[in-house]
């Protein structure tokens, strides 16, 4: 499925090269914002609005990288614009986009996203209902998303995992410090759009 685009009408701009992941990761998670995550599976097909993201980079106690390569950090270090999966709280999932040249050592966590497609099979994943339930924090998009540790490295400029471009003015977004950290967390690295009901916290 190389270079194939997901066949939705709300995907016109076609899947994101690998050149918007290469520049400044705190640009890239601005940039990510009303861009769209699909997955194609085959249980069909979800996609969601971005909505919410974190930037993690060089220099931030936060930051998975910041005390060099591991088994668990190496994606990181890896080619711009691949999957970045790990495991948290030994419960969940956070699914990142690797941003920066290869080496660098950054990511962007991808926390929340407007339900868009696939509702129904994101609603039997989260065993919930309501549309606000669903995408509103990483480890719930995750699971609606049906994004697994198998996804870790996955190429997300082809495949059944992308990023699609969205609106190219997908309106004001807030920059605010980010959540569920305790070291780095005075740092101004999340951003979401304004007036969302989607984002996991205000």
């Amino acid at each position: 499925m190389a270079g194939r685009e997901p066949d939705r009408d709300y995907l016109r701009g076609g899947i994101l090269p690998r050149s918007f992941y290469a520049g400044d990761t705190v640009d890239v998670a601005r940039k990510l914002l009303g861009n769209i995550l699909v997955h194609e599976t085959q249980d069909g097909v979800t996609a969601g609005k971005i909505v919410e993201t974190e930037a993690y980079i060089q220099g931030d106690p936060a930051c998975h990288a910041s005390r060099g390569m591991t088994p668990r950090n190496r994606v990181m270090f890896g080619a711009p614009g691949h999957a970045y999966v790990y495991f948290i709280y030994g419960l969940y999932y956070c699914f990142n986009a690797v941003t920066a040249p290869a080496g660098v050592g950054e990511a962007v966590l991808i926390r929340a996203l407007e339900p868009l497609q696939g509702i129904q099979l994101m609603q039997a994943r989260r065993k919930r209902e309501r549309l606000r339930d669903l995408c509103s924090g990483p480890a719930r998009l995750v699971q609606a998303m049906g994004i697994t540790r198998e996804h870790n490295g996955a190429d997300l400029t082809w495949g059944h995992l992308c990023v699609c471009g969205g609106a190219a003015t997908p309106g004001k977004f807030v920059t605010t410090t980010r959540i569920g950290i305790k070291e780095g967390a005075e740092m101004p690295l999340r951003f979401y759009l304004e007036g969302s009901p989607f984002i996991s916290r205000r």
